[in-house]
C-alpha cells in the first residue's frame, strides 16, 4: 500500500484522483495503491439505481475504471484508456458497499493490460479488463 506522509507532495494517483470530479462526486474512496495496483471502495446511492431497482451498469463500469485509473497511472507517466469492456456477474443494490480491485497484468511499450474485480463482499458481482495507453507529452491529449 502506498500512502502520502504529511508535508509530501501527493504522487501522481492522489493528484489524478483528487481531480477527477464523477468519482468525487460519487462518493468513490481510494482505499490503497502501489505499482500496477489499485483498491477503491463506492456505496451504492438510491442515485445510481435503475429502473430495475438494481445498480446501474455505468455507474459499475465507472468504479472499475476508476479503479483501472488509479493502478494504470501509478507508474508516473499520464496514462489513458485505449479500450475496456466489463462483464456484470450479479447484481448490485442500493446500500451496497462494492471494493474494485485493480492489477496490472502486462505493461508492454506505452500500453498494459488491467484486470479489475468489482465484489460486494466476497461475491465478485463484475470483472472489467482494461487496456491502457502512456501519453507521449504529460499534456491530456487522446492517445497515439
Amino acid at each position: 500500500m502506498t500512502t502520502q506522509a504529511p508535508g509530501t507532495t501527493p504522487g501522481p494517483v492522489e493528484q489524478m484522483f483528487a481531480a477527477d470530479e464523477a468519482s468525487q462526486r460519487l462518493g468513490i474512496e481510494l482505499v490503497q495503491y502501489g505499482e500496477g495496483t489499485a483498491v477503491l471502495r463506492m456505496t451504492v446511492t438510491p442515485a445510481m439505481v435503475n429502473g430495475h431497482g438494481i445498480a446501474h451498469g455505468g455507474y459499475l463500469f465507472l468504479f472499475a475504471d476508476t479503479a483501472f485509473a488509479c493502478a494504470c497511472n501509478s507508474h508516473g507517466p499520464v496514462t489513458v484508456a485505449a479500450a475496456a469492456d466489463v462483464d456484470f456477474i450479479a447484481p448490485a443494490h442500493e446500500g451496497d458497499e462494492l471494493v474494485a480491485t485493480a492489477r496490472e497484468r502486462i505493461r508492454f511499450g506505452r500500453s498494459g493490460i488491467y484486470d479489475v474485480s468489482v465484489l460486494r463482499g466476497d461475491e465478485v458481482i463484475a470483472e472489467f479488463r482494461g487496456r491502457s495507453r502512456t501519453l507521449r507529452s504529460t499534456q491530456h491529449e487522446e492517445p497515439q
